[in-house]
């Protein structure tokens, strides 16, 4: 390029082909000032505005005066930061990635769970029958999914499930899977790079977005912002999203109104622990991977006594594989007594009157105080009732000290709590709270889940 430089500027030459250079021809321009425009190139004007002043000898240089800078030169401060990182990424070898690629290149080294493997029972199939026609004909039905539930009840298996049959099925659909905390991680690093618009327009231009624990969001304000318009922008073309979270969106308490309705306008189904049934063909079809011999009666008594996590029982079986393994022996129903005693002693919880009083009360929104009171209305009682029904089933507590506990009543007004409750968990009643109506054994499982995991 020739260069004309004085006192006030140095003059570029615009090559169309080989890009902006400096006066070396490979010197970066100059950075310009935050909050300038980026106005569009023309290489004509460019080139001619870069060619010398004629002028005549011993006369003074006027380029300064008649010639500003050209306003072609300024870049805007997202397009700086973004030589910079390419800058960068070529000293390194690498080429850089926006937050959706890097989302993408991490989920191409992860084993997904398969549909195939999924264990169907009554405590999933309304999930299992969702996620089968969002496979059919994402974006059409039941947008978004929510799927919650206690842990290891299935909800991460049956995401990557959908996250791989949808990549087989739909060749060219553009599917992301990642974490509520990862979406967290790369909007954050986006706001702290100032590539924002690139955040964006990777995450809201995806065909399918899976989003595994959204719980992550609560209390997070600025997040739960970038989300909702996320999923604006995705219902409104019609763009499949899918979530999980370990209890009902309206139990996420500091998620903003707008983002919780958005949620359970869809379909929201609850993933509960598997029944016997349920629990005896996840054991069998686990067991067959197994290279140590296990009797029918051992894998029967992994079924009766782990109840409440699918990972339970996988680390049970594990147990048992590996004391075949040491031994060299068949795993006997007595060896497995033995092996599993001592894993069930260390994962006992053991929980106590205040845990049960602590727990309802922040449910409730009441006062221990107010539960421990002789008032009867129904905020006050519907909270002492349940209080009462899971100490007697969660505790070792006697009826008298279970009353003597909950304001020194009566042991007769413990046990007409508890029938109370049971009567109304077999007529399958429901409660009132708040605005919204709830089934009496969604709230007692929910309360369970949350003493049961401390």
């Amino acid at each position: 390029c020739r260069v004309a430089q004085n006192a006030a500027q140095i003059r570029f030459k615009v090559n169309p082909a080989a890009g902006l250079k400096g006066p070396a021809g490979n010197t970066p321009a100059p950075s310009p000032r935050d909050g300038e425009k980026l106005p569009v190139a023309n290489p004509t004007r460019d080139v001619a505005a870069s060619q010398p002043e004629a002028r005549e000898p011993g006369r003074p240089s006027t380029t300064a005066k008649s010639h500003p800078a050209s306003p072609n030169m300024r870049l805007q401060p997202a397009l700086r930061n973004a030589l910079a990182e390419h800058r960068h990424a070529a000293e390194s070898g690498r080429r850089p990635q926006s937050p959706a690629r890097q989302a993408a290149a991490q989920s191409a080294g992860r084993r997904f769970a398969d549909l195939a493997d999924f264990v169907k029972g009554g405590g999933n199939e309304l999930a299992f029958t969702a996620v089968l026609q969002i496979c059919e004909q994402p974006g059409t039905r039941y947008n978004p999914l929510v799927l919650y539930g206690g842990v290891g009840t299935g909800k991460t298996h049956l995401l990557e499930a959908t996250y791989k049959r949808l990549r087989a099925a739909h060749a060219g659909a553009n599917v992301l899977f990642l974490s509520a905390e990862g979406f967290a991680n790369y909007f954050t690093q986006a706001l702290r790079d100032r590539t924002l618009p690139s955040f964006r327009q990777r995450f809201r231009g995806v065909d399918v977005l899976i989003v595994d624990d959204i719980d992550f969001f609560d209390g997070k304000r600025v997040i739960q912002e970038e989300f909702l318009h996320t999923m604006r922008q995705l219902e409104s073309h019609e763009r499949q999203i899918v979530l999980s979270a370990d209890r009902h969106p309206r139990l996420l308490t500091k998620l903003s109104e707008e983002l919780v309705t958005r949620f359970i306008a869809g379909i929201v189904c609850r993933m509960e622990s598997p029944d016997l049934e349920t629990r005896r063909s996840i054991v069998a079809r686990k067991a067959a991977r197994l290279t140590a011999r296990v009797s029918d009666e051992v894998l029967e008594l992994v079924a009766q006594r782990f109840r409440t996590s699918v990972r339970e029982i996988e680390g049970a079986l594990n147990r048992l594989e590996a004391h075949g393994l040491s031994s060299g022996k068949p795993v006997t129903l007595t060896a497995a007594r033995h092996v599993l005693a001592d894993l069930e002693r260390d994962c006992v919880r053991v929980v106590r009157l205040v845990d049960v009083e602590q727990t309802v009360c922040r449910f409730f929104a009441v006062n221990p105080d107010e539960l421990r009171s002789p008032r009867r209305s129904r905020t006050v009682s519907q909270p002492r009732m349940l209080a009462m029904y899971l100490a007697r089933k969660l505790t070792q507590a006697a009826y008298s000290e279970i009353g003597e506990y909950f304001g020194g009543r009566n042991h007769s007004t413990v046990m007409s709590a508890e029938k109370r409750v049971r009567e109304m968990l077999t007529s399958q009643a429901t409660l009132r709270i708040a605005a919204q109506s709830w089934k009496l054994g969604d709230l007692v499982g929910s309360l369970e889940q949350q003493l049961m995991t401390g």
